[in-house]
């Protein structure tokens, strides 16, 4: 739909506006193109340009630009094609008709331009209406640029508010993480504790001057660095000696380690402080091994959790495992940060241990079992050397073992009459009051329950073993802290 620029009138086609023009608009006061001076007649309009356009043929260009049209602005090459222009274009203004001679003229109702003849106005209206539909394609490019643009913006304010979404949700669940492994800064071993035992005390579960007493405790154990001895259960391995040599029934041979005490989570570190108290029971194996008394030589007594933080810390500043450092931020003291068979290892080895990490990666038995990691402890107990002995104490310190969320302590393993395997475990999760029913003599299948784990029982899909078998020289320690920055662990295909 076109609209008569001097009318308003709607027009379907351009034909029809041509027509419009023509019949409309043709008698109008002859006005001069320049200005738009409307003059009486042609004479009195030639004598306006000549007096207020006193220029009115192509001369010299400016200086610095090309040839000009006085009349329209359109530039050319020379001053013969600009002069050529104006007679073809504007010739009626250069050379009007003699007054009186009766020749009709017809004025360009759009610019207001005079013309010889009907012929020439019908060029000059289509090049207006020319330059008119030009000008609206101009016009929708435009605008469809703009809803490009808005559409562009639009898009970006989307992306970024999704790229504010997914933040705050990586925030959110890295805190969670954090506080899921200790890594928050709400305190540690010692502001657990303390907040614990005022719930209790808050609960009537506690006594004021039990937790005074508790506290004055806790504070003198942290001060000299040793465990407190209040989870520990004694005596264990030795019960299940005896009671395998009384009472074998369905067992063929029985393998246990050197004397474990079992160490169970306290009110401070209850959540996570699974592998430290793995690590206080594989070290109270240690300390009553003979052959682990050059490595050991500076400890005597079992460390509290704090203590081994910062003796893991002291294994990172040797050099031990930096891409575990780095993701503890080199700190575990003051914190409820979880550690894992790599942490036991550095601190381990950098007590000059003989120890190698055993990666089971992946299930090697049907419905996600693992035989093979009961094949391997086996062979770790077992020798040629014990004849038909059925209850076999070996001088062989426990396992620790890792898998997602916990860990625990293999202390010794079961070859049935049908041939089949069962591990014997400490949980630390396992409280003291359990693990001291296997200390009585009326012992039973019934108490083993809480220690063996068959075949079926491990459906973990990864587990980690670390297992101590002799000492390091020193030259030996440095080569292996070496190693530690690289790989540590032996994977069981």
């Amino acid at each position: 739909m076109l609209l008569c620029e001097l009318c308003g009138q709607a027009l379907c086609t351009e034909p029809e506006m041509r027509r419009h023009l023509l019949r409309a608009h043709l008698e109008r006061e002859p006005r001069c193109p320049l200005c738009s001076f409307s003059a009486p007649g042609y004479d009195e309009l030639r004598a306006h340009v000549d007096s207020a356009h006193p220029e009115p043929r192509p001369g010299p260009a400016p200086a610095g630009g090309p040839p000009q049209c006085p009349f329209c602005g359109e530039t050319g090459a020379s001053g013969r094609q600009v002069e050529a222009h104006v007679r073809s274009r504007h010739g009626h203004l250069l050379d009007p008709p003699a007054p009186g001679n009766g020749q009709q003229l017809y004025e360009c109702p759009m610019c207001d331009l005079v013309c010889a003849n009907g012929q020439i106005l019908q060029e000059h209206v289509d090049l207006h209406l020319e330059e008119h539909r030009f000008s609206e394609v101009d016009i929708n490019v435009g605008g469809s640029l703009s809803d490009l643009e808005l559409a562009q913006q639009l898009q970006n304010e989307e992306d970024r508010q999704q790229g504010l979404e997914e933040a705050r949700r990586e925030r959110e669940e890295f805190q969670k993480l954090q506080r899921q492994y200790g890594l928050d800064s709400s305190g540690g071993y010692k502001q657990q504790s303390l907040k614990n035992m005022e719930r209790e005390v808050a609960r009537g579960r506690m006594q004021p001057s039990e937790y005074h007493k508790r506290k004055a405790d806790m504070m003198e154990s942290l001060a000299f660095g040793v465990d407190d001895g209040k989870t520990k259960t004694s005596g264990v391995i030795e019960a299940l000696c005896g009671y395998y040599q009384n009472e074998i029934k369905d067992v063929r041979r029985v393998w246990l380690s050197t004397g474990v005490d079992h160490f169970h989570s306290s009110l401070g570190d209850k959540g996570w402080g699974c592998g430290y108290r793995n690590f206080q029971m594989l070290l109270s194996s240690l300390l009553r091994n003979g052959m682990y008394n050059d490595g050991l030589r500076d400890i005597t007594l079992i460390p509290c959790i704090p203590k081994i933080q910062s003796m893991i810390e002291d294994a990172w500043k040797e050099g031990f495992d930096p891409q575990g450092a780095s993701h503890f931020s080199n700190r575990l003291h003051g914190t409820k940060a979880w550690i894992g068979a790599c942490e036991i290892y550095s601190l381990l080895t950098s007590l000059r241990l003989k120890c190698q990490i055993i990666d089971f990666h992946k299930p090697t038995g049907p419905l996600g079992t693992h035989p093979r990691l009961f094949e391997w402890v086996l062979s770790y107990y077992s020798s040629n050397k014990e004849g038909g002995t059925k209850v076999v104490c070996t001088p062989k310190p426990p396992i620790y073992m890792q898998h997602q969320g916990h860990s625990r302590t293999i202390v010794g393993i079961e070859e049935r009459k049908n041939r089949t395997l069962c591990l014997l475990i400490f949980d630390p999760g396992c409280p003291s009051q359990e693990m001291q029913k296997l200390l009585k003599q009326s012992n039973d299948d019934t108490s083993l329950k809480l220690l063996r784990k068959f075949v079926g029982s491990l459906k973990d899909k990864q587990y980690q073993i670390v297992a101590v078998d002799g000492e390091l020289s020193p030259e030996e320690k440095v080569v292996r802290c070496q190693a530690s920055q690289v790989f540590t662990a032996v994977r069981i295909p």
